[in-house]
């Protein structure tokens, strides 16, 4: 079994490979690394390797773990997030991944307007159209960036999807390139709180066909940390 340390260097090594394939530079994609389950203890041993985000899927994780990680990594929420959760983490995450209406939109807006900062969100795209998963759908990104853009303690930094689950990952290619073509298109758009900065896209299974497709942004868990243990005690 590999060690955490040993992943990543595997995990960047894919990075690297991918962008001279591209011609672009390494140092612009962000390795998010999953910190769903994950004792502290191992998460350090993951900065000690050279991460420097954090993705958490759940309010309480954030809240459990916060103490600990918030002087050596930044945070990302990166799960579904319900309105009546923004406050908890509001001031303590570097960008939610996930938001997925303008309900929440507006909670966000309020809370952040409350702590006097400014809340860096991506929009979450279901491209797949998937019953199972959260986010939006393609038609309503443009509704959603507009009255993103009316609120003044909101920053859209991107959008984010996560693809269906695939035996043959050459499947996910036409989902990544369809969003990354929104992405491009979003950012022609001039509005004083919209920058298409971030695209995430790509998991364990689908990173590779996601840097491929034009990802800056990807989040692995299972590849750095090993199969996950959902009883452990964090």
């Amino acid at each position: 079994m590999s060690s955490i340390s040993e992943n990543i260097k595997a995990i960047r090594n894919e990075i690297e490979d991918i962008c001279r394939q591209k011609n672009i530079d390494a140092k612009d994609i962000t390795l998010i690394a999953v910190t769903k389950t994950i004792d502290v203890t191992r998460i350090k041993e993951a900065v000690d390797s050279g991460i420097t985000h954090v993705g958490e899927n759940k309010v309480q994780e954030i809240m459990d773990k916060y103490d600990a990680l918030k002087d050596i990594a930044n945070i990302h929420l990166i799960g579904h997030l319900q309105s009546n959760k923004v406050k908890y983490i509001i001031d303590k995450v570097k960008l939610i991944h996930s938001v997925d209406s303008m309900k929440l939109m507006d909670e966000i807006n309020k809370r952040a307007k409350k702590s006097g900062i400014i809340a860096d969100i991506l929009i979450q795209v279901n491209v797949a159209r998937e019953d199972t998963k959260f986010g939006i759908e393609m038609g309503d990104v443009d509704s959603h960036i507009e009255y993103a853009s009316k609120l003044d303690n909101i920053r859209v930094r991107g959008l984010m999807t996560i693809a269906p689950y695939f035996e043959d990952v050459e499947k996910t290619r036409p989902i990544f390139r369809v969003l990354k073509e929104k992405f491009d298109e979003l950012s022609s758009e001039r509005y004083s709180n919209v920058e298409m900065k971030y695209l995430s896209m790509g998991m364990t299974n689908d990173y590779k066909i996601a840097l491929e497709e034009g990802s800056n942004m990807i989040r692995v868990g299972t590849g750095i940390f090993g199969k996950r243990v959902y009883n452990t005690n964090l």
